[in-house]
């Protein structure tokens, strides 16, 4: 007795039946559903540096924070063995990520150990806008000294970029914590890196500083103003909405 030996297809594509000659036949089943599998790799969206934690930075965030509190009580030793063991392995991306992970919890003291630390790898490239937000979360919780030490970190940045919203930022933070006396320095700062103020800069700056009655200064900032836009500056009347890079990307070369 002979038998056709045939190659099984999947259950789902097709049916078998036995004749009465015992010969074992398989028949397509038209009415089967094919599923194809998609990469599952298109569906995942791109990490975003400096936003989205690792495993590894989430790790090293919560042995700072644990390390920092022990501080107190004990040595600064074991805070400093976290640093070698947790942060300074990290990749540059997941240390700026521990750095605004830190400043949105207020840990303002330990962000800013992170940020001495941060400021001596080599990839280290300075931004305006990470130290706008920076003084920023120090001047809410009162951390005038360490705001204006921050301040004069960001004076002895070499190779720093003429980053016009960065400033605007800046100025918006420094005028919205009545730091008056870093408002003016900043505006010549900025202007001695190769960033001249455009309107935005110049609406933030004058409009800012009559809200809290520093109107000496803003008369200042308004001779400037129609030195480059004429007399009239109608563009101070407008609303002006600053970003922050608090939930945006720090570009590090």
């Amino acid at each position: 007795m002979s038998r056709a030996i045939a190659t099984p297809t999947p259950p789902s594509a097709c049916f078998f039946s036995v004749s009465s000659s015992a010969s074992l036949r398989f028949k397509l089943n038209p009415k089967a559903m094919v599923i194809t599998m998609r990469d599952r790799s298109k569906n995942r969206k791109p990490l975003q540096k400096g936003r989205n934690l690792s495993i590894e930075a989430i790790q090293a965030v919560q042995a700072l924070k644990r390390a920092n509190r022990n501080a107190y009580n004990n040595s600064f030793s074991d805070l400093d063995r976290v640093f070698d063991s947790k942060f300074r392995r990290l990749l540059k991306f997941d240390m700026i990520a521990v750095l605004r992970e830190l400043l949105r919890q207020n840990e303002c003291f330990l962000a800013l150990k992170v940020f001495d630390d941060i400021r001596k790898e080599v990839w280290y490239k300075p931004q305006v806008m990470l130290y706008a937000d920076m003084i920023a979360v120090f001047a809410s919780n009162g951390l005038l000294k360490e705001t204006e030490l921050l301040y004069s970190y960001l004076k002895t940045e070499s190779s720093l970029d003429p980053d016009i919203m960065g400033f605007n930022a800046l100025f918006n933070a420094l005028i919205s914590f009545k730091l008056t006396h870093l408002v003016l320095d900043c505006y010549d700062f900025m202007k001695a890196v190769g960033c001249e103020p455009d309107r935005s800069s110049f609406r933030i700056l004058i409009n800012g500083l009559e809200s809290i009655g520093e109107t000496g200064f803003s008369a200042i900032l308004r001779r400037d103003a129609q030195k480059s836009y004429g007399e009239s500056l109608d563009f101070l009347e407008g609303e002006e909405e600053v970003k922050t890079g608090y939930f945006i990307s720090i570009p590090i070369n």
